[in-house]
């Protein structure tokens, strides 16, 4: 059943305000918060946190200076930071945001406005549709674009019955509480997102899509690294294959 907010954004009436947390997932990013910090829309939420996965450059003690609250994960990854918020908030959508440089503070306003004007219950920031800029868009040989355009199409072609996503993969997204609980995404590495995707197509809820520039890390180390990241990615994506068009 759609909720009354879904209606209103889908019929064009004026969208209904909802409670708004804006989530800063961290790890060793002091290079790139000192850069960024102020470019972030603060006001753009009616909460706004940090969960950090036990840095030690002075993240932690940056932001708290900044009276940011910070939140320690029980475990360490990627999933586990995203059901800490969700665990903690009653907001009723949560942007998630890493402040590492790729993603642009300035979509944040833009994934809310779309997710409450368009009545979806899950908005990402593509970096692979038409007016995005991947990061990779200018090497001759975009691996990581490929490989993470195969496993969206693979995501469209089995579950998918509305508009194609073009970006299954990105974490910079909006999201409604209540959906992503219904998603069941009990994992805590970097198959969060992917399979977050995956699920909201498999309950036939509605996905949206911003286009976004991503833009070279500023600074602190990736830890996704690509080939034990791709190998999760397909054991989770058979997995989800293998339960059919259940999530639990």
């Amino acid at each position: 059943m759609v909720s009354r907010a879904r209606e209103g954004g889908r019929r064009g009436s004026p969208p209904m305000k909802l409670k708004r947390a804006l989530v800063l997932l961290t790890f060793n990013e002091i290079e790139a918060l000192e850069k960024l910090f102020d470019k972030i829309p603060r006001n753009a939420a009616d909460e706004f946190f940090a969960v950090d996965g036990g840095s030690q450059d002075g993240t932690v003690e940056y932001l708290e200076s900044k009276d940011v609250k910070v939140l320690g994960q029980p475990r360490r990854g990627r999933g586990c930071a995203f059901s800490v918020a969700l665990d903690v908030t009653d907001a009723e959508v949560l942007c998630y945001y890493s402040p590492d440089g790729n993603e642009d503070p300035a979509d944040i306003t833009k994934l809310f406005e779309k997710l409450e004007a368009g009545g979806y219950d899950l908005v990402v920031a593509s970096r692979m549709m038409k007016g995005a800029h991947n990061e990779e868009d200018e090497q001759a040989i975009p691996l990581r674009k490929w490989v993470n355009q195969a496993f969206t199409l693979m995501a469209n072609l089995v579950w998918n019955r509305g508009p194609y996503v073009t970006d299954t993969i990105n974490g910079f997204r909006a999201v409604r509480a209540d959906s992503l609980r219904r998603c069941e995404c009990r994992v805590d590495g970097f198959v969060i997102e992917y399979l977050m995707s995956i699920r909201m197509m498999k309950l036939g809820l509605r996905i949206g899509e911003i286009p976004t520039y991503e833009s070279p890390r500023l600074g602190g180390q990736s830890t996704a690294h690509s080939w034990p990241t791709g190998v999760e990615f397909t054991k989770q994506f058979l997995k989800e294959v293998l339960m059919g068009r259940q999530v639990t």
